[in-house]
């Protein structure tokens, strides 16, 4: 049901159900099954099935994090292998399809980076230039359904979790510059939106912060690189 087509089968019902499933831990002694079956599906020909994939292992992942001891730490740095070299690399990463419903694949994507934070910590570097790699990616799929908002909460999230340095906090920034170094005169390619709209995103998350866990300890550095980023296309800023 989780790789259906039809939005209301795999949404509405298979997604909602496991999600409810494993928060209440009902699932436990099938987690690790579930989440090597999560990463199968990372080159499963749907889409569907490929973006749902990660919102499967973020309940996996939860669920680790909150009854420790439910998920062996290898078949989480397992998960993360395949995670990490399916997140920047997928191609349709179309919001929505008037067919297939939600799809998603950034957006859940970023919520699965969010919860191996949690998780796998001492990948919070690795996974805050994955988040980039992401944004900066070729697409013809300019970000129309809050694909910038869901990516800079998961970075802001990745940036609370305890321990980080200053220039871990805003290493991925490097990523994002160099992808950006070549720009010149003309229009502005889909993943040059994509990456401006994400910045300017994260911008406000940081500013803002989060309404649960508050605003990251490095966030006036990380917001001010941002910001210096940003002033490349955007050359008025103060």
């Amino acid at each position: 049901m989780l790789v259906s087509p039809d939005p209301k089968v795999r949404d509405d019902q298979a997604y909602s159900a496991a999600a409810r499933w494993m928060g209440e831990g009902r699932l436990d002694e099938v987690l690790e099954n579930l989440g090597d079956r999560a990463v199968d599906r990372f080159t499963h020909p749907g889409i569907q099935a490929r973006a749902f994939a990660p919102l499967v292992l973020r309940c996996v992942l939860a669920r680790a994090v909150a009854a420790p001891g439910a998920v062996p730490r290898a078949a989480a740095e397992r998960w993360y292998a395949s995670f990490a070299a399916w997140y920047p690399t997928e191609r349709d990463t179309r919001g929505w399809d008037d067919s297939l419903g939600w799809l998603h694949a950034v957006a859940h994507g970023a919520d699965a980076a969010a919860a191996f934070a949690q998780a796998l910590p001492g990948r919070r570097a690795e996974l805050l230039e994955l988040c980039a790699r992401r944004m900066t990616a070729a697409a013809d799929y300019r970000y129309a359904q809050l694909e910038d908002a869901r990516l800079a909460r998961a970075i802001g999230r990745i940036l609370l979790v305890p321990g980080l340095s200053a220039e871990q906090a805003t290493g991925w920034l490097g990523v994002v510059a160099k992808a950006l170094e070549a720009g010149g005169y003309g229009p502005v390619p889909p993943w040059a939106f994509n990456t401006f709209a994400t910045l300017q995103s994260q911008h406000l998350h940081l500013i803002r912060g989060l309404a649960v866990g508050g605003i990251p300890s490095h966030a006036a550095v990380v917001a001010e690189e941002v910001a210096t980023v940003l002033r490349l296309p955007y050359r008025w800023l103060a």
